[in-house]
Parts: structure tokens; C-alpha cells; sequence
């Protein structure tokens, strides 16, 4: 079962066990998959679904900083929620000591000693943890190794 027929047959279960909340984010999402489908007109593949989940997410975590800095808890949940669905359609992310031994390795490989090479080093770590790790902390780590 693929991605999206999984996303469908998990909505249905969620209609009938009267999980509401679980049911509107599933249904948020196939409607986000439906959309990019008919705007590109291409069936969206498994790895399509899974990037679409994944800027989905990234979107969650983003809305979650807002609303917390804006004091608007009630809504700062409901994102949490809301991420916790879709996360669990992800696959698990890299934590940031795994980020850390593969940058390690990759500042020593490249032999660079300060933030001048940054970029660098970026551009060989993240095609590499590409859908693994998150972009923003794959940058904090690899800013605290080069300082």
C-alpha cells in the first residue's frame, strides 16, 4: 500500500472511530496531495507524497515558533498535533548526534577548519541527509563544528 491509498484508508478509520481531529488533518493533507496533482497534472509518486508531508511539516514547526511567540498557545497545540499526525507518516528523523558524527566526518574529509567553509560543507551534508534531518538543525550543527 503506498503513501497515499495509506493517508485514504487511515481517513476512513478515523471517520468511523470519530477521531475528528486525526480525520480533518488527513483529509488537509490528501487535499494538498490533490492539489499539487492537478496544478503540476502528474500522479504524485511515493517519494512526491513524501516530500509534500515533509514541507507540510516543516510548515507545522514553523507555525508552532509563531503562535508560541505570539502567546497563542490554542493554536501553538493544535500544530503540535497536527505534526504529530503527519510525523508519524514520516520516516524518523535523523537526531542531531547522528547529524553531528556525519558532519564530523565530512569537515575532516573536506579539511575545513573555520565558517568560511561553510558552504561547503553544506552543499555535500544535505543531498546526504536529504529527507532524513531537518535543514535548519543540519545548519546549527554544522555552525557550532566550525566555530
Amino acid at each position: 500500500m503506498d503513501l497515499k491509498e495509506l493517508l485514504r484508508a487511515d481517513m476512513a478509520a478515523a471517520m468511523r472511530a470519530g477521531e475528528t481531529d486525526k480525520r480533518n488533518t488527513l483529509r488537509m493533507l490528501l487535499a494538498a496531495v490533490k492539489q499539487v496533482e492537478v496544478d503540476e497534472q502528474k500522479y504524485l509518486d511515493e517519494k512526491d507524497v513524501q516530500s509534500l508531508l515533509m514541507k507540510q511539516a516543516k510548515q507545522r514547526r514553523e507555525s508552532i515558533v509563531d503562535y508560541a511567540k505570539a502567546g497563542r498557545t490554542d493554536l501553538a497545540d493544535k500544530e503540535s498535533m497536527e505534526l504529530a499526525f503527519i510525523e508519524s507518516y514520516l520516516p524518523k528523523m535523523m537526531d542531531k548526534a547522528e547529524i553531528e558524527a556525519i558532519a564530523r566526518k565530512l569537515i575532516s574529509d573536506l579539511g575545513v577548519s573555520d565558517s568560511k567553509g561553510m558552504g561547503q560543507v553544506m552543499g555535500k551534508l544535505m543531498p546526504a541527509v536529504k529527507g532524513k534531518a531537518d535543514g535548519r538543525l543540519v545548519n546549527e550543527v554544522v555552525r557550532g563544528l566550525l566555530k
